[in-house]
């Protein structure tokens, strides 16, 4: 099974971040309203970035990381994805 953190940019251009182990379905939820949390309001959202971990932990570490960054380290994570951002060695 695999984790997943993403990144949802927002109707008002902000952007949300969270972490699931269905990313397809989280996706679905957020822009049917079916939670009422940050993205409610600002429907409707678009999936700009995800990645996979093999670890809840691992995805739920990242997306505490990412929730600290600026919207610019935001966008650079969104471009240039995980590994190259953080400059580590990744396995793909």
């Amino acid at each position: 099974m695999y984790f997943y953190v993403y990144i949802i940019k927002c109707s008002d251009s902000s952007y949300y971040t969270g972490h699931t182990e269905n990313l397809e379905k989280r996706v679905w939820e957020h822009n049917n309203g079916i939670h009422h949390c940050y993205t409610y309001f600002r429907r409707p959202l678009t999936l700009v970035y995800s990645e996979k971990f093999t670890s809840r932990i691992e995805a739920l570490e990242a997306e505490r990381k990412i929730k600290k960054w600026n919207r610019n380290k935001k966008e650079h994570l969104i471009k240039y994805g995980w590994c190259y951002f953080l400059q580590k060695q990744c396995n793909f």
